[in-house]
C-alpha cells in the first residue's frame, strides 16, 4: 500500500480539503489559514507533490485512487464516532463525489468545486472529446498551448490563437505540477461518471458549488447541472474556477458558513 501525504492544522471538527489540479497543495494557504481558527484543516496531498515527490515518476491516475486515498487519511486523523467535512476544487471535487458516493458512512457535509465530470452533461461526450484534445494540445506543443486551448474550453470561447510549439523534457514535466495534471490527471478524472444515483441517496449533506465569475462557463454549468440531478443544494463561490486562490478570506468564509449554518440557517442558494 502506498504512502498518503497530508497536513494538519487547526482545532476544532476535521476539515479534509483534496486540492484540484495534480493535486498540489499550493496557493491554498491562505484559505486554510482562516479555517484554522474553526476546523481541524487536514490538507491531502494525493501525489506527495509537496512532500518531496516533486520530480518523481507519475502514473495515471485514477479518481478511485484520490478518493480511496482520502479514505485513508480520514482513517487516520478522525476520530471514532465522528464525521468530517469535506471540500474538493476541480479534480479534487471529482475525487470527494466519488468519495461521498463509495464511503459516505464517516462524512458530514461535502462541498465539490466546480468538478469538470462534464459527461453528466447533455453535451458530456462533445465536452470530454474536447479535454482529450487539451491533452493531446499538451504532448504535442507544451504547456503554453495546452493552457491556451484549456482556457478556450473552459469559458466556451473560440479556441486561442496559434502558439509555437514548446514540447516539455520528461524531466520538465516531472518538475511542474502543471505538466503533470496535463499529462497525467486531466484525461481519466474528465471521463469520469460520478454514480448520480449513490450521490442522490447518500444521508451526507452535499453542495455543488461555482464561482460567480464562471458564470456562462463550463464547470458553472456543470456544477448546476450535478446539483439539479442530485437534488442538492448549489451555492455560488467568490471569484472563479480557483477562487480559493482568488478570494481565500471570503472563500473560507462562506464555506464555513456552508459547512456549519449560524443558526442553523441556510448558505445563500442560487438557481
Amino acid at each position: 500500500m502506498t504512502d498518503i501525504h497530508y497536513d494538519v492544522h487547526g482545532t476544532g471538527p476535521v476539515l479534509l480539503v483534496v486540492p484540484g489540479g495534480a493535486g498540489h497543495p499550493m496557493g491554498l494557504d491562505r484559505m486554510t489559514d482562516v479555517l484554522a481558527d474553526r476546523f481541524t484543516v487536514v490538507t491531502y496531498d494525493p501525489l506527495g507533490l509537496a512532500h518531496g515527490r516533486l520530480g518523481e515518476p507519475v502514473p495515471d491516475q485514477r479518481v478511485e485512487a484520490w478518493s480511496d486515498g482520502a479514505r485513508r487519511v480520514l482513517d487516520d486523523v478522525l476520530p471514532e464516532g465522528e464525521s468530517a467535512y469535506v471540500l474538493g476544487t476541480s479534480s479534487g471535487a471529482i475525487a470527494v463525489l466519488d468519495l461521498l458516493a463509495r464511503h459516505p458512512e464517516r462524512l458530514g457535509h461535502v462541498v465539490a468545486h466546480e468538478p469538470p465530470c462534464v459527461g453528466v452533461l447533455p453535451d458530456g461526450a462533445r465536452q470530454q472529446a474536447l479535454f482529450r484534445e487539451v491533452c493531446d494540445t499538451y504532448r504535442a506543443a507544451g504547456l503554453q498551448a495546452a493552457g491556451a486551448r484549456l482556457g478556450a474550453v473552459l469559458t466556451e470561447t473560440a479556441p486561442a490563437p496559434h502558439v509555437d510549439p514548446q514540447p516539455l523534457t520528461e524531466q520538465e514535466e516531472l518538475a511542474s505540477p502543471m505538466a503533470l495534471f496535463l499529462a497525467r490527471v486531466l484525461r481519466n478524472f474528465t471521463a469520469y461518471a460520478p454514480d448520480l444515483t449513490a450521490l442522490a441517496r447518500t444521508s451526507a449533506r452535499l453542495t455543488l458549488a461555482a464561482g460567480s465569475d464562471s458564470r456562462g462557463q463550463l464547470l458553472h454549468r456543470t456544477a448546476q447541472f450535478l446539483a439539479a440531478e442530485t437534488g442538492r443544494r448549489f451555492v455560488e463561490f467568490p471569484g472563479g474556477h480557483v477562487g480559493v486562490a482568488e478570494h481565500p478570506v471570503d472563500f473560507a468564509g462562506l464555506l464555513a458558513e456552508t459547512l456549519v449554518p449560524v443558526g442553523g440557517s441556510q448558505a445563500p442558494q442560487t438557481t
